[in-house]
């Protein structure tokens, strides 16, 4: 399906989707002071990184958080889009509560590694979007195990069945179990998708479920 996407990385404080996409430019500005998306492998994307060029750090407190999220939506010309992907950081922060509180979200995916320590803010931000009257439509556990390349053996890394426990609390379906690989990690830090660059292979399988099952319960 040719969907419309658009993705807005709206981690403020660790911005990671220039790197990402493997791409820096800075987003060019209207007339009217509207920001126009950089667009990349047929996706409208708008991220904090694409603005602080220099990558210094951001020291900035609640309201000022605040304001600029609402900017990412006011002041982005997204044009027309089937999909806004909204990449959060982890917690139940002002980021969060601002978005909450502007939008009317179709839903929310958790991601989670397989550890109980990780589900300890996993459990937060679940609990307040369901609070809020936002389903969570599935969760993701990332990291499940490690494969090693050279002889096939899988190895548990982190303890605990995080993604499943999880899952089965919610009462959502656990969507994908990302395992850990060498290309997995050097695709992200050179910015050329992985599933651009390993077609056959079965975590881009599990990524295309993911995405299948998503668009099927949205449309529904």
């Amino acid at each position: 399906k040719n969907h419309k996407v658009g993705i807005l990385d709206l981690d403020i404080y660790g911005p990671s989707l220039p790197m990402v996409i493997g791409s820096y430019d800075q987003p060019k500005i209207t007339a009217e002071q509207k920001l126009i998306p950089i667009e990349k492998f047929g996706m409208k994307l708008m991220s904090f990184g694409f603005i602080n060029s220099d990558n210094a750090p951001a020291i900035w407190r609640g309201p000022m958080v605040a304001k600029l999220t609402s900017q990412f939506f006011d002041d982005v010309l997204w044009g027309e889009l089937d999909y806004l992907i909204l990449d959060l950081p982890p917690g139940t922060g002002d980021i969060q509560l601002t978005l909450v509180q502007r939008l009317a979200l179709t839903g929310a995916v958790i991601v989670t590694t397989p550890q109980d320590l990780a589900l300890l803010d996993v459990k937060k931000g679940a609990d307040m979007f369901k609070k809020v009257n936002t389903p969570v439509l599935g969760v993701v556990e990332n990291m499940s195990h490690y494969l090693c390349p050279h002889c096939n053996e899988t190895s548990e890394i982190f303890k605990g069945g995080g993604g499943k426990s999880e899952s089965d609390r919610l009462d959502v379906p656990l969507l994908a179990q990302i395992y850990l690989t060498p290309e997995l990690a050097k695709s992200a830090d050179s910015g050329e998708p992985y599933v651009f660059q390993y077609e056959n292979s079965p975590i881009t399988d599990m990524f295309a479920s993911m995405v299948n099952t998503l668009t099927d319960m949205v449309e529904k």
